[in-house]
């Protein structure tokens, strides 16, 4: 049986414009460690393996409802991206190399993009979706993008919480079961999110 090559932690053969500044070591609130990076083509491997054995919960709410069928097209346009208009940032288990996590922005119009995050369940309650829309905010506002929207279940309630950590104003609308929000991302909540970020990589 052919075993999956670990996921790059810093991965050689990277696309034009590739931001390394964007790979960061985390430690989490529950003492974990983390390794986020942005997204490369040869990821495609591990989304697919992720969204196939992904539990029905986590599938439901990052596709709102049943997900895709997995083809190559849609995996080269989910890890090929770049990085400004379309920004995706992993994370990894640094033990076992297992992807654990993903977060994207696409633009949806003139200085906005629309978010999305799933976290693999056993990671999840220990800071590493904030941490991830924190990174996509920073990169966001370097890009010229200044408003964060997301389309949720109306009962996915964290959702909100985490737009609200990076923006102010949040307007929200509910139709049939589903939420949409948009915030105004805050430059200056953003820029003090990352650098407490930047400490907890730090504290080894």
């Amino acid at each position: 049986m052919d075993t999956m090559k670990p996921l790059a932690q810093h991965p050689d053969g990277v696309p034009p414009g590739y931001p390394r500044e964007y790979e960061r070591d985390l430690r989490l609130s529950d003492g974990r460690r983390a390794f986020i990076r942005p997204i490369v083509p040869e990821d495609s491997a591990h989304l697919a393996q992720a969204i196939r054995t992904a539990d029905p919960e986590t599938l439901y709410r990052r596709f709102l409802g049943s997900p895709p069928r997995i083809t190559p097209t849609l995996l080269a346009h989910l890890c090929t991206v770049d990085y400004q208009k379309r920004f995706a940032l992993i994370a990894a288990d640094p033990c076992t190399a297992d992807g654990i996590a993903i977060a994207r922005y696409e633009h949806s119009a003139a200085g906005a993009a629309e978010i999305a995050v799933a976290v693999d369940p056993a990671w999840r309650r220990a800071g590493l979706a904030t941490a991830l829309v924190e990174m996509l905010a920073e990169a966001a506002l370097d890009r010229g993008i200044r408003t964060f929207s997301a389309l949720y279940l109306a009962e996915n309630r964290p959702v909100t919480a985490l737009l609200d950590l990076v923006g102010s104003g949040r307007k929200e609308t509910i139709r049939q079961g589903f939420a949409e929000a948009a915030v105004a991302l805050d430059s200056d909540d953003v820029a003090a999110a990352v650098h407490q970020l930047g400490d907890l990589g730090d504290d080894r």
